[in-house]
């Protein structure tokens, strides 16, 4: 029996990775915009002067890129396609122009080093995630708790100045978002028969910046955690 290619869309297993493409597709464009935005800013010395010459402007470009984030992910379903293309593009931008400081703190060797060690522990987790019959929703609520925990600890650091609490949560954070990356690429799969094929195609695109904007953060967060693991070398 021939199938058009309306109907061999709308079969789940196929469906499903097209979502799974788009959203490393969506992701990598991200991750892209990023680094081309962070190398820019890093090469101009002028603007990295004022980056961190000004306390109140880098404070309200944290602020601003928190506060965009949190926006995106409580209202990614009710924005129009175009806007949530914006404000993830936004994002990576924002997110590009503070990460421009790791030039500064770290040598070339530690940031290729992490971001190569990185990308092949995301995608190794990427990769069972979607392999694997295990299901692992049940370790979301421990993930996140321990989320808020490396969060409050590096609060407490703040004014301990603890080096070895410091490296302890580089240690952790690693491992939680580590966790997260294959829970969050399972999660995609799942969207695929939580919406079938009444997904509409702004739907379509909405969902899948969704998804590279949950992978995009546990990526980023690797990487950031692993440089700081790396650099105490020196």
């Amino acid at each position: 029996m021939a199938y058009s290619r309306a109907q061999i869309l709308n079969i789940p297993r196929v469906r499903e990775r097209n979502i799974l493409r788009n959203v490393y597709l969506w992701m990598t464009a991200g991750l892209l915009l990023t680094g081309v935005v962070s190398f820019g800013v890093a090469g101009n010395p002028a603007l990295m002067r004022s980056l961190v010459g000004t306390r109140f402007l880098f404070l309200a470009l944290i602020i601003g890129e928190l506060a965009l984030v949190m926006y995106l992910s409580a209202r990614i379903m009710h924005m129009s396609a175009s806007s949530a293309t914006l404000a993830f593009a936004a994002y990576s931008i924002l997110n590009g122009i503070t990460l421009s400081v790791i030039f500064l703190a770290y040598t070339g060797a530690e940031i290729s080093l992490a971001f190569f060690t990185a990308a092949g522990t995301f995608a190794g987790m990427s990769l069972y995630a979607m392999t694997t019959k295990r299901d692992l929703s049940g370790f979301g609520h421990y993930l996140i708790m321990g989320l808020w925990g490396i969060i409050i600890a590096s609060v407490v650091n703040m004014f301990l100045r603890s080096e070895g609490l410091y490296y302890m949560i580089s240690y952790i954070g690693v491992l939680v978002f580590i966790g997260l990356t294959a829970y969050d690429t399972q999660t995609i799969k799942r969207w695929n028969e939580q919406f079938g094929s009444s997904i509409s195609e702004d739907q379509y695109v909405k969902l899948s910046i969704m998804g590279a904007l949950k992978l995009y953060l546990d990526f980023i967060n690797i990487f950031l955690f692993m440089l700081r693991i790396f650099s105490r070398r020196n």
